[in-house]
């Protein structure tokens, strides 16, 4: 990996991570340098997490370079072309419409050597095409496109849903005020977790995997846990039961179908089917490589504060 020109795209919930642990993990390479593609407004922001943020990339090393990816794809060509290798931490706030088949194109006609696409999430292809959520099938659009040439290496990082979103009111399974658990799907519907700190890290260590992982999808998970099991950590962490109930898939259908454009309700959806939203731990890289990651569990008792909602 010596001289290797490293370009990230996007500092936000994930891209922060990743480009900690990449940063951190390239000073053990002579000559690998990282930048982060950021708008200009962002870098120059008074905003005082904003400031934060390049604060801590500037001292970890970081260059950065102002550009913005709404921009055409010939100025995103200009950019990329100067760069050994991309990592996508965009996320789906950029944009749908083609947007990441977009930044895949320009990838490979920059010729860039070897592309991270923002694909770090749930199995596309065991889901398929015309799913609830449709953003999806433009995951898979990118997958098409990478394996139809040979001329810009590639590797996918499928890393299951945030941790913190199992337990984010928004989802619509634990809600602590009330001590309730609505599970989706059915108690024994499982899915694999990993926190965007783990993720960082665990991009770091593939990446500069020796030999080279090229042109595959690494799994990679922090837990893979039913909302049967995640209802008992709820129970063991606060000390109180919890009123359970379960929202089949007849019922999330019919409320997918009254607001069919609900973001919410289209991931309800696919992790209520349970279907390539879940795999087993033994099959992921942290596992095989013996990389300690946070659990569900862990996660729960070290940033919930549950005797808060015991008054």
């Amino acid at each position: 990996m010596k001289n290797t020109s490293i370009l990230i795209l996007g500092a936000g919930e994930l891209g922060v991570p990743v480009i900690r642990h990449m940063a951190n993990k390239a000073k053990n390479y002579s000559g690998t340098t990282v930048t982060v593609l950021l708008r200009e407004a962002t870098i120059n922001s008074e905003d005082a997490d904003k400031k934060k943020i390049i604060a801590e990339l500037r001292e970890l090393g970081v260059n950065l370079l102002a550009g913005d990816l709404s921009a055409s794809s010939s100025e995103l060509v200009a950019i990329f072309k100067n760069y050994d290798a991309v990592v996508s931490c965009t996320g789906y706030g950029s944009g749908a419409g083609g947007f990441q088949l977009k930044l895949a194109n320009a990838v490979l006609d920059a010729g860039v050597k070897r592309y991270f696409p923002w694909q770090f999430g749930v199995d596309f292809e065991v889901i398929g095409r015309g799913s609830a959520q449709d953003l999806f099938d433009e995951q898979l659009d990118v997958r098409e496109l990478l394996r139809s040439q040979n001329a810009t290496n590639w590797v996918i990082i499928s890393t299951g849903m945030f941790t913190s979103y199992l337990f984010e009111p928004f989802f619509g399974l634990l809600d602590m005020e009330k001590k309730s658990f609505n599970a989706i799907g059915g108690w024994d519907t499982a899915v694999t977790v990993t926190t965007p700190e783990d993720i960082g890290k665990l991009t770091a260590e593939i990446f500069f995997a020796e030999p080279a992982i090229e042109n595959e999808i690494v799994y990679i998970g922090g837990d893979t846990i039913t909302y049967g099991q995640l209802v008992d950590i709820a129970e063991s962490l606060s000390g109180q039961k919890y009123d359970r109930t379960l929202s089949d898939m007849t019922e999330i259908q019919q409320d997918l179908k009254d607001d069919p454009t609900n973001f919410v309700k289209k991931y309800r959806s696919i992790f209520g089917a349970g279907r390539g939203v879940s795999w087993p731990l033994e099959v992921t890289y942290n596992f095989k490589h013996g990389i300690e990651m946070i659990s569900a569990a862990q996660w729960a008792k070290d940033n919930i504060d549950w005797d808060s909602f015991n008054k």
